[in-house]
């Protein structure tokens, strides 16, 4: 089975997802503007060296562009380098998505997933490696690799984390016996581009908030805390039904064991008529300048009507706002505020 891209957008876009963070329980569209507007898919790490570095898919979907700046309200006013663009020809020269930043064993790699100029809906996934201390400097990226997977099919939203002295890599793909447009996987990794086990399929989608309009489990986000690995996760199509997701699996658990995961039977954040904010998903989580206070990083349009392919509006922001836990050791994602402030 074969799905491209363009047919999962059609019942409408992925909804674009600091000094001290602090947001008033109204806020509202019009008094919180986004952190940063027209960037989707937003990803902000954590803070490096005094840094706070942000990237995300731009409108065009033709370029890797990464700023930074001391704080995470700083992200907003911040310059942009790109520091890679699609070639004008052959694999790769398609629609660009969802890039990451992430830091590991002192070197900077970018998770991407791209289309070929001939099929941009013909997505896989690739990885840029930098040995360069600045992560903004264009100089220091080399050819991007491929991360070859179970099934050349569809597949985005590469994320990676380590846990238990394990590096892991959570994606979206589309297995082609499976009649969805993408589940969940996880895998071990012997290096940042290359699998070290089969995939493990960890989620797909199934309940109702899952397959409204297309059936989705995509943009996977991990944060480990009070004795568990969190997986979040956007479902469903990307228009105001996008909404956000929560899997969760014991720290001790064997990650790669399909059993070892629990899918909350709720979505944990959808969109508010109240703020005025229509399908936040693709979320990250970063910290704060504190050091101690969790961020959730999402995007979200600020309008429920799109005129067009929704593929090619624009208006999806970059929105951040804090990130706090129940009593029961599980993230409260509340309700999408709209806002850049924490």
């Amino acid at each position: 089975m074969r799905i491209s891209r363009r047919s999962l957008m059609r019942g409408g876009l992925a909804v674009a997802g600091a000094g001290a963070l602090a947001l008033p329980e109204a806020a509202t569209a019009a008094t919180t503007p986004p952190l940063i507007s027209q960037r989707a898919d937003p990803f902000i790490t954590p803070r490096v060296n005094g840094t706070y570095y942000f990237t995300g898919s731009v409108p065009e979907y033709d370029r890797i562009a990464i700023r930074g700046a001391a704080t995470i309200s700083g992200l907003g006013s911040a310059a942009e380098t790109v520091v890679w663009r699609r070639p004008a020809t052959g694999t790769m020269g398609g629609h660009i998505w969802a890039p990451e930043l992430h830091r590991i064993d002192g070197k900077w790699y970018v998770y991407f997933a791209a289309g070929d100029k001939d099929d941009v809906f013909r997505i896989r996934m690739y990885v840029l490696e930098s040995s360069r201390a600045d992560p903004r400097d264009p100089a220091g990226w080399g050819a991007p690799r491929k991360i070859v997977t179970e099934w050349d099919s569809f597949a985005l939203d590469a994320t990676t984390f380590a846990h238990r002295n394990r590096r892991y890599l959570i994606w979206a793909q589309s297995e082609p016996e499976i009649a969805v447009n993408s589940s969940l996987y996880i895998a071990s990794l012997a290096n940042p581009w290359t699998l070290s086990s089969k995939p493990v399929r960890i989620a797909t989608p199934t309940r109702s908030w899952e397959i409204q309009g297309y059936k989705v489990n995509e943009g996977p986000a991990v944060i480990v805390r009070n004795g568990k690995v969190f997986v979040s996760f956007s479902a469903s199509a990307t228009d105001a039904r996008y909404c956000v997701g929560l899997l969760s699996a014991s720290a001790d658990a064997d990650l790669l064991r399909n059993a070892s995961w629990t899918k909350n039977p709720n979505p944990v954040f959808v969109t508010s008529t109240t703020t005025g904010q229509y399908g936040p998903g693709h979320n990250q989580f970063t910290v704060a300048e504190d050091g101690v206070t969790d961020v959730l990083v999402y995007h979200a349009r600020d309008y429920r009507d799109i005129t067009g392919d929704p593929l090619y509006d624009p208006n999806r922001h970059t929105r951040v706002q804090r990130l706090t836990w129940n009593a029961d050791g599980t993230p409260h994602f509340g309700i999408p505020q709209g806002g850049a402030s924490i």
